[in-house]
């Protein structure tokens, strides 16, 4: 069995804590670190660790084992100050993978210049996920693979149900590959599925090709 991944979480807020409880379900260790004893508390049970302190102290960080961690969260409230502290001394203690949650675009930049891995602002992520799910609600699920190609998967429309893959060709009108064909009602997939699969009710089609492609076939599914 692989070893279990231990994550630091400093910050225990409504996004700390909802975290802490997805990684635990998940089945990781998670180390909860807040100054507030009533948001350690509340979320205890969940936490590997549960360590009331002021993750913003280097002295208090010192002592955990970041370096060796999977990853650490830092999500600090609005105030964009804690939050910088916190990066700035989880690098220095070695953390490989940083990821803190954002609160203004300015704030953003000065933490990549820390060199985190990554920053998230979830309010604005969870809104751009909603507005395109209810823009395209066939777009089931989209995948970025590098800055220039990504997976999505389509939820077959009306207008392709019954003709084939060699009918539609897919990739002389939009640029896109199928590399995949499932059904959700069986759970089976077909990859690599030859021109003569002919598509059916229900099913889903799991497609590769660059952004503008596959804006191009979203804007007609």
């Amino acid at each position: 069995m692989p070893p279990v991944k231990h994550f630091y979480i400093l910050g225990l807020g409504s996004f700390g804590a909802a975290l802490a409880k997805q990684l635990h379900k998940n089945g990781c260790r998670v180390t909860g670190v807040d100054s507030s004893r009533e948001r350690v508390e509340e979320i205890k049970d969940e936490l590997y660790e549960a360590i009331i302190a002021d993750a913003t102290d280097y002295d208090t960080l010192q002592h955990l084992s970041l370096k060796d961690a999977n990853g650490v969260f830092i999500s600090m409230g609005e105030d964009i100050s804690p939050s910088l502290l916190a990066t700035l001394h989880a690098k220095e203690l070695g953390a490989k993978r940083i990821i803190v949650k954002g609160v203004s675009h300015d704030h953003g930049k000065l933490l990549k210049s820390l060199g985190v891995e990554r920053v998230i602002f979830p309010e604005a992520e969870i809104a751009a996920t909603l507005a395109d799910r209810m823009t395209w609600p066939n777009i089931i699920d989209f995948l970025p693979i590098d800055p220039e190609y990504s997976f999505m998967e389509v939820a077959v429309p009306d207008s392709m149900m019954g003709k084939s893959l060699m009918q539609l060709n897919l990739r002389q009108q939009y640029g896109v590959w199928v590399v995949g064909v499932k059904d959700p009602m069986t759970g089976k997939l077909e990859m690599f599925p030859d021109g003569g699969y002919s598509l059916g009710v229900d099913q889903l089609l799991l497609v590769v090709g660059k952004q503008s492609s596959l804006e191009q076939l979203r804007n007609q599914v």
